[in-house]
Parts: structure tokens; sequence; C-alpha cells
């Protein structure tokens, strides 16, 4: 297959090359390129090179400005035929009798639409589109909202895995629905250089006040609340309940997140993400749980020379396992407990060279299934979700072939243990098109084989007055009780003791 990729000649970024080098691998490609009716105003460079000073953001990334010389593997000395394919980045190829897929953003053309949504705070629907035909779509994300550099780069990356998805057939037509409308409106104006001027002051002026909060304040701080459930916990209630929560304790030096409790041997085991500020890295604690509260405070119980979270604990052949998150070491790992709740042993890494987020396991339709958000060729770690299926939890996993089987920042990413409910399988889910665990959705797996997965959203729980806490991103249960997490703040100079 003959694919052409349009580009603009006035914008060529390390983006458009990497999409190219993908693309070769499945097809024979060339370039299209010439001057967009449409592009990013040259003031957005300004806007770049401020942030890359103020957040040390690096200089090779996907944004960076190519000269057009980088083109030239792509380029023929004679024209060749017409090609089967032009995938269209700029939004004015007008061709009779050759298929064109237009990729948009909000149904707006061009990578300034893209840049426009993202100063204004919105959460993109990235679309690949055929006449009017939808081919793909994902809903793109970042975790560095208010940084429009880091979130352009990561918002390009998932692009290109959304086109190479489309082109090996892999990608999705549809997102999953929602309840409740992701972002409608008219599309935004790309706006003028001036625009883009001013913006760039007031984000001088946003960053030097975050400077100052973050030199009085711990961001994030997560706190984990619990309660006992009656009988009833959320995926009943599908609304917090109305006595709310209580918090587990910190003492400010450090914060507890991802909690993962665990009924064994008669008795409620929380497992929690334990994370000191000092340190800037998290270890894996633990803390019992009795009728009235923890017992104690959560006590360390893995620690590695990296950083550790989201410990998925769950217990089979009469032991317990954990699969925590380790992307730091680009590692999923497989422990078992020989001194429990401590004594962790690795007893198999179950993938490798890999940057996956909140790995999760649920046993379905005869086999283990592990969903996890990958962080491929750049991107944001939470948008893309990726399976892989195994006769056993131990392995060997197999990837599911239509990965990343979805592209979406409201519902990919993992937020605790799946469960079931009659004939439902309930995956809680993070949705993150606000900011990175802002809200909690409950989805519903409505089908999930080597065919596929689809989801489709049934409630998005976000904080309130019965839970104080400014975000929400973990649910999981054990022996009646149930836990939920969500960011506050804690003053630096509160904070007491120098932690584990």
């Amino acid at each position: 297959m003959q694919v052409s990729l349009r580009l603009d000649s006035e914008g060529l970024r390390a983006f458009h090359l990497n999409l190219l080098q993908r693309l070769a691998a499945t097809a024979q490609v060339s370039v299209d390129v010439r001057p967009a009716e449409s592009g990013i105003p040259d003031s957005a460079a300004a806007l770049f090179q401020l942030e890359t000073a103020i957040h040390g953001l690096p200089a090779n990334g996907l944004a960076k400005r190519l000269p057009l010389s980088a083109l030239a593997p792509y380029q023929a000395t004679q024209p060749s035929a017409s090609p089967d394919l032009v995938i269209d980045l700029c939004g004015d190829v007008k061709l009779e009798g050759t298929r064109v897929w237009r990729v948009t953003y909000d149904g707006v053309a061009g990578e300034a639409a893209l840049l426009a949504l993202i100063l204004d705070g919105r959460t993109p629907i990235a679309r690949i589109e055929e006449n009017d035909t939808t081919i793909a779509e994902g809903r793109l994300g970042t975790e560095y909202g208010g940084i429009a550099l880091a979130s352009f780069q990561d918002m390009l990356a998932r692009t290109a895995s959304l086109i190479v998805a489309a082109m090996t057939g892999a990608a999705h037509a549809a997102l999953p629905v929602l309840p409740e409308s992701a972002q409608a409106g008219v599309p935004p104006q790309i706006p003028s250089t001036t625009k883009l001027g001013v913006r760039a002051g007031k984000a001088l002026a946003r960053r030097i006040v975050q400077k100052i909060y973050h030199l009085c304040y711990n961001a994030p701080h997560w706190k984990v609340g619990w309660r006992d459930t009656g009988g009833r916990d959320l995926f009943d209630l599908r609304a917090h309940p109305a006595t709310g929560w209580q918090v587990l304790p910190d003492d400010g030096s450090r914060f507890y997140a991802d909690p993962f409790p665990i009924l064994y041997q008669g008795k409620v085991t929380l497992f929690v993400e334990d994370y000191v500020h000092r340190l800037g890295k998290a270890i894996i604690s633990a803390v019992p749980f009795g009728p009235s509260g923890p017992v104690g405070r959560p006590e360390p119980v893995l620690d590695l020379p990296y950083h550790l979270s989201y410990p998925f604990v769950f217990e089979r052949d009469g032991q317990v396992w954990m699969v925590p998150e380790s992307c730091a070491n680009r590692t999923v790992d497989l422990y078992r407990a020989t001194a429990f709740p401590g004594g962790w042993v690795k007893e198999a890494t179950l993938l490798s060279d890999i940057v996956a987020s909140d790995a999760t396991l649920v046993e379905h339709g005869g086999r283990w299934w592990l969903f996890a958000t990958v962080r491929d060729g750049g991107g944001a770690f939470s948008d893309a979700l990726h399976l892989w299926s195994a006769p056993d939890f131990r392995g060997p996993w197999t990837p599911h072939p239509k990965n990343p089987v979805l592209i979406d920042i409201a519902s990919a990413r993992p937020a605790g243990r799946m469960v079931k409910r009659g004939n439902d399988l309930l995956r809680p889910v993070q949705d993150c098109r606000r900011s990175y665990g802002a809200a909690l959705g409950i989805a519903r797996i409505a089908h999930l084989d080597v065919n596929g997965m689809e989801q489709v959203v049934e409630t998005i729980l976000t904080p309130g007055a019965l839970w104080s806490g400014r975000k929400l991103h973990t649910l999981n249960e054990a022996g009646g009780l149930e836990f939920i997490d969500g960011s506050a703040i804690a003053p630096r100079w509160k904070q007491r003791g120098g932690g584990h």
C-alpha cells in the first residue's frame, strides 16, 4: 500500500518524523509537504520556550521543530503514482478518486486546533474521518494539565497511536458511552498570534502562583477514605454514602493512596502506596483493620529502589499475591507473600520493557486478563488501554491483537479491582478529563474476548460534600469495608517526623 502524509512545511516537528517511521513499518510512505492554510502561530514557540525553561522540559520532545531536510528519506526524486491513501494532518486535501483520511480535533483539522483546545483547558476528541465516516476516534489526555507544551506532545503521541491503529485495523470507530456530555459546544476558534501572546503572559502568572503554592504545600497529597458498607457498596449505591467517609490519618510528611484491602484468614488488611514527600518515592505499606478502623498505622512491607504504587493484591491457591505498579522499572512483576502481610518474593515478571500503569487482573471467560494503560511512543500514562490474556495468572501473557483496545482519557485507566454483579463484570475506571485522578467511573464490560473489548461507563463519581478530597481515583472493597482515595493538601510547615 502506498500512503502519502500531508504535512505543513512551515511546522515540521519530530512528531511527524516519528509518525512516518511508524507508518513505514506497514506501508510505502511518501510526504506531501507545503504550507498549510492555517498553521500554528509563531508566538507559540515563545510559549513553548517559556514552559521549557520553567518546568525543565526536554528540548528534544515531539514538538521539536525540524528542518525539511529530515524528510529526505520520504521524498522521491521522481513523482510516484497516485497514493492508495492520503493521511491529511492539515485539513486541506481535496482529491477525487483517492481515499483521504482527515485528522480532526473536536471536528477541526490541523495541529493549531489541537493547541487551541489545550489552551482552552478542553479534552480533545481526535477523529480519523473518511468522507462522512469515522474510521477511528480517541479521547486524548495528559497528566500535565496547565503546561501547554507537555500536553501538546502527549496528545501528538497519542494521535500517532490512533493513526497507526487505524492502519492496522485495530482501532475502534466509537468511544465508550459516558453518562455525561463530554464537552459539547461549538468548535473553538484558532487563536491569533496576539491571543497566544496574551495567554503566554497569563501562563507565566499562573506558573509564578503555582511555584509559590508548591513552596508552601505538598501537592498532590492523597488521602484514603474508608467506611463499613453496611451491605451496600458504591457499585450498588452509584453515589457517595450519606454517612460519608472516615480518613486514614497521616502525619503530613507522607501520603497514602491506591488502597487495596484483602480479606485473608478472616481479617481485613489494607495495602497502600506510602509516599514520603521528602524522598519523592513510594513504597508499599500495610495496616490491619478491625471493626473500628485501622489497628496502628501502615508499616512497610515492600521497598524497592524504584517507585511503587497500586498494590493489586489477591488470594489464589491459598496464598496472597501482589502485582504492584512498577512502571519506573519498566516491568509488571508478580510477588508472593511468604510472611503475610510481608515477606514478599518475586515469582515472575509478567511483562517487561514496558511503561504500564495500574495493572489489574481478572478471571473471565475461562482465561485471565490483564488491563493496564501503556505509555508507548510517548504520550500520556492514562489514555491508552492495553490488554493481555493468559491461561494462568502467572502467565505466559499474550498481548491483545487490537492493542490499544481503547484510547480514552475518560475511561481507559484502571481504578481498582473488577467485580461481578450477577452476569455483569463491572470495572472501576479513572476519569482524567479535568486532571489526573479527578473522578471515578464505573463501567460495565459489554464484551471481552480475543476479538476486542467494549465497555459502557454507567456512573461517574466526583468529590463533593460527602468526600471532601480534591480528587477521587481508586475504589476497592473487602470484608464489608470499602476504600477510596482523593487528593488534598498538606502545609509543609506543619509536617512532623521523617517517615519510614
